[in-house]
């Protein structure tokens, strides 16, 4: 038995024994007062767990989930763009449980540069179908509602543009709006803030709040944001680098590859096309059907998921293995060196794309073993 089970028949054996006496020899007051401090334990206790995990968000060029993969794409400008954002979809919402998910928004992406938080919700729609078998296995796992609720609209037409014509003056969106809410949130977490696509949204939300508040408030506002960049989609990502030395960024400009299946170095069996439809795609249920055969190109069929080490970081973290706050650290989402000491910014570390691809046998054992929880 653990010592918080111990404590709490302790308590119930105190507030029994003073319920049984007189009430010459026991009083009221005193008994409320047990009463009082056994339903503050019992939510003390609660909190406690719940703190225990990451605030998320993610930001991820999201296409339609009938995405054309972009390279040689004749289709709709709007459904040519790169399948891997939903293939780390489909393991994220797997790892929903172990991640505090605070929000989701859709950045610019595909051939039109669009952003549409309607293809986030067509896959959470999917989401609903598999999500009451989740919670089987952990009630933590987020109903399909409350990820629609915290789903948010970035800009369009980012991509690959400069920060001064994505960012300051009139750039308000949903999305960095409601950045700013959740870091604003009375919880002393810091949030982390996963950048698959873009990061044009985070850095409005902080170029707002850096226009509005004094420098006591930015920089408890900085204080808070923890964010990981793969790669630098848009001016912004340098604009964050140059103006906020003082702000904890991760970027991965090619460590990230380490999920690729035929990445050099990597166990490609465990990740190419026929591993992929054995454990996700066939027989998995109508979120693991999703899960796209390719990336960009659709003559490389297989896993790449460039996107998934900014939230397997975190993941490796709730398992033990990494203090996220020490990216030097190893872990599922890489390793990193921060060659500037006055920046709190770190890159990509000399070992190459290994000290991603290493953990793969781990990493997609669990990943199948989730997407068994999907079934009846």
């Amino acid at each position: 038995m653990t010592s918080i089970s111990l404590s709490i028949l302790r308590l119930r054996k105190k507030i029994y024994n003073n319920m049984m006496c007189s009430v010459s020899k026991c009083s009221l007051l005193s008994l409320a007062i047990f009463c009082l401090q056994f339903c503050a334990y019992c939510q003390n206790d609660g909190l406690q767990k719940q703190d225990k995990r990451v605030r998320v968000i993610i930001t991820s060029d999201f296409p339609p989930i009938d995405v054309i993969p972009a390279k040689g794409c004749t289709g709709p400008a709007n459904k040519c763009s790169d399948p891997d954002d939903l293939q780390s979809m489909v393991r994220f919402l797997l790892y929903t449980n172990d991640l505090d998910v605070e929000g989701l928004v859709a950045s610019a992406g595909t051939f039109a540069n669009i952003a549409r938080k309607q293809n986030m919700l067509d896959m959470l729609n999917v989401y609903d179908m598999v999500d009451e078998n989740l919670r089987k296995h952990d009630q933590r796992y987020p109903t399909a509602a409350y990820l629609n609720s915290i789903t948010w609209q970035g800009h369009d037409n980012t991509y690959g543009k400069p920060a001064a014509q994505i960012v300051g003056e009139w750039m308000d969106s949903e999305a960095s709006n409601a950045i700013i809410s959740v870091v604003d949130k009375p919880d002393t977490r810091p949030v982390w803030i996963c950048c698959w696509g873009g990061s044009a949204d985070v850095a409005q939300a902080i170029w707002k709040v850096k226009a509005t508040r004094n420098a006591a408030g930015l920089k408890k506002f900085l204080n808070k944001l923890r964010i990981y960049l793969i790669g630098k989609q848009d001016g912004s990502a340098q604009w964050l680098l140059d103006n906020f030395p003082e702000l904890f960024v991760i970027i991965s400009e090619r460590n990230y590859m380490g999920m690729f299946y035929d990445m050099f170095g990597a166990d490609a069996k465990l990740a190419d096309l026929p591993w992929i439809n054995k454990n996700i795609r066939e027989d998995h249920g109508p979120l693991g059907a999703l899960y796209p055969k390719s990336g960009f190109n659709p003559e490389k069929q297989g896993q790449q998921e460039g996107d998934t080490p900014s939230f397997l970081y975190l993941v490796s973290a709730a398992h033990g293995l990494n203090d996220p706050e020490k990216p030097n650290q190893e872990s599922w989402g890489g390793k990193f060196t921060r060659p500037d000491i006055t920046k709190n910014h770190w890159f990509d570390d000399p070992t190459g794309t290994q000290c991603v691809s290493k953990w793969r046998p781990q990493a997609q054992k669990e990943f199948a073993e989730r997407a068994g929880w999907m079934l009846n």
